[in-house]
C-alpha cells in the first residue's frame, strides 16, 4: 500500500519554492553592500528565500536589516572572513539528521551566518490545512551537523 501522506510530504520538501531554476542572487555571501534605504554599507551576511523573492540579511554595524534585491547594490567586495565557505548551497537537497518523523530530504531555502558559524534554512513541516497557534513558523536555521549531503 501505498503511503500517500509520507508521499505528498516528501513531494512537498524537494520542490523548489521557485517552481523550476533557481533564480540568480544579486549579491553573495559576505559581499560589501550598499543599502539605499538607509544610505549605509554593510555586508550580506544571509540569503533566504521568501514572499517569492530571495531576502538578504544585511550587517549593517552589528545591526541585521532585511532588503530584497531592489533595495541594494553589490561592490564585487567580498568582506575578509577567517571562515570556511557555507558547507551547502542555496538549493541543494539534503538530509535533516536530527529529524525523527516522516521524510528527511529537504532543500536549502537559506544561508545566514550567526555568531561566526554558518546556518541553513530548511523547512520543518509541511503547511497544513488547519492553522495550529502551536506552529508559528514552518521554517528552521540548523546547524552543519544537522544536515548531511544526498548523493547523486
Amino acid at each position: 500500500m501505498i503511503d500517500h501522506i509520507n508521499a505528498l510530504k516528501t513531494s512537498w520538501y524537494l520542490s523548489p519554492p521557485w517552481r523550476g531554476t533557481i533564480p540568480p542572487v544579486e549579491v553573495n555571501l559576505l559581499e560589501r553592500v550598499y543599502l539605499r534605504t538607509t544610505r549605509t554599507f554593510g555586508y550580506c551576511c544571509g540569503i533566504q528565500w521568501k514572499y517569492e523573492t530571495w531576502l538578504y540579511s544585511i550587517d549593517c554595524r552589528n545591526e541585521i536589516l532585511h532588503a530584497t534585491q531592489n533595495q541594494i547594490i553589490g561592490t564585487g567586495e567580498l568582506q575578509p572572513f577567517p571562515l570556511q565557505k557555507p558547507a551547502f548551497v542555496l538549493g541543494e537537497k539534503v538530509i535533516l539528521c536530527s529529524h525523527d518523523k516522516g521524510t528527511k530530504q529537504r532543500l536549502i531555502l537559506g544561508i545566514a551566518l550567526v555568531n561566526n558559524s554558518w546556518f541553513y534554512l530548511v523547512e520543518l513541516v509541511s503547511p497544513r490545512l488547519i492553522k495550529t497557534p502551536t506552529i508559528s513558523n514552518r521554517f528552521s536555521l540548523v546547524g552543519e551537523k544537522s544536515l548531511m549531503r544526498v548523493l547523486k
